[in-house]
Parts: structure tokens; sequence; C-alpha cells
């Protein structure tokens, strides 16, 4: 059985604090997502209206924010690109939801604070991981 490492003590305490928000962020968003998808119960009647398209990719990015997290704490720079590459496609798919809402397509007003609040959090995790494990590295 593994334990703790003197090293993995030692890390910079914003690591550890960024490392929890996307593991927190990634647990949340695979719970949430995956009630509606996958049980037929309250939390999807809860759910009322909501995109699937949309529902699908934060399901699925969930598994992501879980790896980046990994690499966060692991302080690897591929981590940072995951990242970049997580607020590329959450904020892909959050125009394309405008487009589905201009449109006339049903949705849950809710999905759009979501999508705001996931937009910003993972700004701030993908401008942290850049700094700390690529700028600051060169």
């Amino acid at each position: 059985m593994n334990s703790v490492s003197s090293s993995d003590l030692n890390r910079p305490m914003s690591i550890w604090l960024v490392t929890i928000i996307a593991v927190i962020f990634g647990l949340l968003t695979i719970k949430s997502g995956g009630s509606v998808l996958f049980i037929d119960g309250p939390d999807r009647v809860a759910a009322g209206t909501y995109t699937p398209f949309v529902l699908w990719f934060n399901f699925i990015a969930g598994f992501f924010y879980l790896l980046a997290a990994v690499g966060l704490f692991l302080q690897k720079t591929w981590a940072a690109w995951l990242s970049i590459a997580i607020v590329a496609a959450t904020l892909i798919i959050f125009a394309v939801f405008a487009l589905h809402i201009s449109t006339g397509g049903i949705y849950e007003s809710r999905t759009i604070y979501a999508m705001a609040l996931r937009s910003l959090v993972w700004t701030a995790i993908a401008l942290f991981a850049y700094r700390k494990l690529i700028r600051d590295r060169q």
C-alpha cells in the first residue's frame, strides 16, 4: 500500500486548493449528470426540460475534470493543456447552447447559470495551471 510521501505534503497550498476544487467540481458534475441521464427518479424530474447535448457534455467533462485534477496535483504540464481544452470545449458548447436557445430550443434557465459558472471556474483553473505549470517553468 502506498503512503503519502513528503513531496506530496510539500506541494504549494495553491496546488492543493485548485486540485480540491477540480475534484469536487468533477465529482458533483458526474453525480448530477449521471443521476439525470441514468436514473429515472426525482433528479430527472427536477431537471425539467434539460438540453440533452449539454447534459451529456457536462457528464463526460466531469471525468476530464478529475483527470485534470490528478495532473494538477502531480504538477504535470499536460494538466494545464487539458484545463485549457476543457475551457475551450465548454465555451464551444455554451455557444452552441446559446444558438439552440435563439432558435427556440427547449432549455432550463439554470443551465445558463451553470454553464457560466463552469466557464468561469475552468477559466480560472486553466489560467492558474498555465501560469504555474507552463509559464513559470520557462
